[in-house]
């Protein structure tokens, strides 16, 4: 005769996932009997006139009327104030042989570098120049530097 194709232990472990199996069917109607959702009114939360989360609605009197015009949404446009490029200086310390020195602006005393390839002209120590800024590796530089 050939022998049982189930064993022992096959039979516990079917009973024991069977019985499983029912434990978390009783717990799901369980969970789903004792449910006390109140539905979508419960969840919903509102903001009263302080800033503070409540879950009562706000007091409709007590509602301010705004204009959509006056809601201004990013950074306002700022009034264009026009400052003029070209700055005056005076050469404070310029080496010819290895071409760049420094230009110290009249009414601030900001220095700044400038290279002998920025020079329209020849400048030399003590020579009152025009110039434009440009930002450089180091720091903003003179360019378009022209003697007065």
């Amino acid at each position: 005769m050939a022998k049982s194709q189930q064993s022992f232990n096959k039979a516990e472990k079917e009973k024991k996932k069977a019985k499983k199996k029912k434990e978390k069917q009783l717990r799901k109607e369980e969970r789903k009997a004792n449910a006390t959702g109140g539905g979508l009114d419960d969840m919903i939360a509102y903001v009263d006139e302080f800033g503070n989360i409540t879950d009562t609605p706000p007091d409709p009197s007590k509602k301010e009327k705004i204009e959509v015009e006056s809601i201004e949404i990013g950074v306002p446009k700022k009034e264009t104030i026009f400052v003029d490029p070209i700055k005056k200086g005076r050469v404070d310390f310029f080496n010819d042989s290895k071409g760049f020195g420094f230009i110290k602006e009249t009414g601030t005393n900001e220095s700044y570098f400038v290279h002998i390839n920025a020079c329209e002209y020849d400048i030399a120590e003590g020579d009152m120049v025009s110039f434009e800024l440009e930002k450089g590796l180091k720091g903003m530089n003179a360019v378009r530097v022209k003697k007065q």
